[in-house]
């Protein structure tokens, strides 16, 4: 049997048995004697510390508005929100003859208004809460990367003399009957009204946003072929400021900006409204106001390590790769298997915080750009792993091409350290491979095993090697 065929079959039936804690009899099991190969294994103690997350990387498919007091700490957490919309290649209102919404032969909109569809939230869902919903004075652009830290309306983004628009909500809208929220396929909702007079920027008063837009289209047409005209030609987009209520934070993974109209068609007139969605097309971010002393009084705890969102803490790992390479110069490392045990929460309130769900780990030095690039996971460099309610740990079943790859990148800066990251994934509807990682900006925490101050067993790392003699 050829070397390499040989080495493919191993690998095929570690991967099968990464789960198994006997390992002992492996050799005996896949070899054949003519072929003299050696399996070895051996555990690494690993060691861990909380550090601080900062800013990270604020573009997700979801965004996040309001404020609630963190259960752990005690602290305040704030969520605003920037959000554009999208117009479809070569939209279309209807022929500007048929329109039906008329004052004084002028074309108006009968009506406007901003749909955030919430599909799931924090805290209390009655909360009264309160925004304001501010006009941007020009779009955030597609080509920067903005944090969670950066703040709109701080940066002078907003229009001083633009749409400004309160509004008193709770996450369950309430103003819709029990009957319509009753309905299959409803999607809770806020709705945000823009029906008071509107200013452009050259001065020009209209009956309300909507015949704004309008006139924006039948004065031409090509602002809408395209996301990048409409967002930069009609509509850059709208901030939303939390600016009064406590206690929960909305999950916004849907937005529309609609406009109603009537127009005559087939000599009988109808209603017909015009859809602009918040998708993956356009900017959609973030802005999180963390309380800094609570988040570095979580990492100076010792005793274990935190994983927290948004924006909060990650855990930072250090491999021992001098020793798993110490004496097998010449060997394959076919496998190495980790897995972080959670300490169970012994908080007892009726909001605490979720379990972050999905894990990343990946090399300190590519913290940065792996989310400023777009990367996913190629399981070479970068792993997932997923929380498991069973053994309430995050297996990592097979990362030994980390392995291999900070032993070929000792010149970088903290070669031997990872960084594990709570993250969302998006999948292909398609295929259902990986089309995104991103942060996880929801409400989460969970401390691990870890930490220098550790009193529970060490973090160990099982590795696999082989050798022929």
């Amino acid at each position: 049997m050829k070397m390499k065929y040989l080495t493919a079959l191993l690998l095929a039936i570690l991967s099968l048995t990464a789960c198994d804690n006997t390992t002992e009899d492996i050799g005996i099991a896949i070899t054949d004697k003519s072929d003299n190969l050696i399996i070895e294994t051996d555990t690494f103690t690993v060691t861990t510390r909380s550090i601080e997350a900062g800013a990270v990387l604020s573009r997700n498919t979801t965004a996040y508005l309001g404020k609630v007091r963190d259960p752990e700490t005690g602290a305040y957490i704030t969520g605003d929100c920037m959000i554009q919309f999208h117009t479809l290649e070569n939209f279309d209102f209807p022929d500007k003859d048929s329109i039906a919404s008329l004052d004084n032969g002028i074309i108006i909109a009968d009506s406007a208004e901003i749909r955030l569809y919430t599909s799931s939230y924090y805290g209390d869902s009655l909360t009264p809460m309160k925004m304001r919903v501010f006009e941007m004075d020009k779009p955030l652009e597609e080509n920067v990367n903005y944090l969670s830290d950066y703040d709109p309306y701080k940066e002078g983004l907003t229009r001083t003399d633009g749409y400004q628009i309160d509004k008193t909500y709770t996450i369950i809208n309430l103003l819709e009957s029990d009957s319509i929220r009753n309905l299959s396929g409803y999607y809770n909702n806020i709705r945000v009204t823009l029906n008071k007079p509107y200013t452009d920027k050259q001065g020009r008063t209209y009956s309300n946003y909507g015949t704004y837009v309008m006139q924006k289209y039948y004065e031409d047409k090509n602002n809408f072929r395209n996301a990048y005209n409409f967002i930069h030609n009609v509509c850059p987009g709208f901030f939303l400021k939390n600016t009064s209520g406590l206690g929960s934070m909305a999950y916004i993974d849907k937005s529309q900006l609609n406009i109603y109209f009537r127009y005559v068609y087939q000599d009988s007139v109808e209603v017909g409204v015009a859809t602009f969605a918040g998708t993956e097309e356009v900017l959609q971010t973030t802005t999180i106001t963390n309380d800094e002393n609570a988040i570095r009084q979580m990492v100076n705890d010792n005793t274990c390590t935190y994983l927290k969102t948004p924006a909060g803490i990650f855990t930072e790992m250090e491999l021992p790769i001098d020793e798993i390479w110490r004496g097998h110069e010449q060997s394959i490392i076919a496998s190495a298997k980790l897995s972080l045990t959670r300490i169970n929460n012994v908080l007892e309130s009726p909001f605490s915080l979720s379990i972050p769900q999905t894990l990343l780990m990946l090399p300190k030095a590519q913290l940065q750009s792996f989310f400023e690039k777009r990367q996913i996971v190629d399981y070479q460099s970068s792993f997932l792993a997923s929380y498991s309610s069973l053994t309430n740990s995050y297996t990592f079943s097979n990362i030994s091409g980390l392995v291999n790859y900070m032993n070929e990148h000792r010149s970088e800066p903290d070669w031997n350290k990872v960084v594990i990251i709570p993250v969302t994934v998006g999948y292909l509807s398609t295929t259902g491979s990986i089309s995104s990682v991103v942060h996880d900006m929801s409400l989460a925490s969970t401390k691990l095993v870890g930490g220098s101050a550790n009193t529970h067993a060490p973090i160990k790392l099982s590795v696999i090697y082989s050798k022929f003699k």
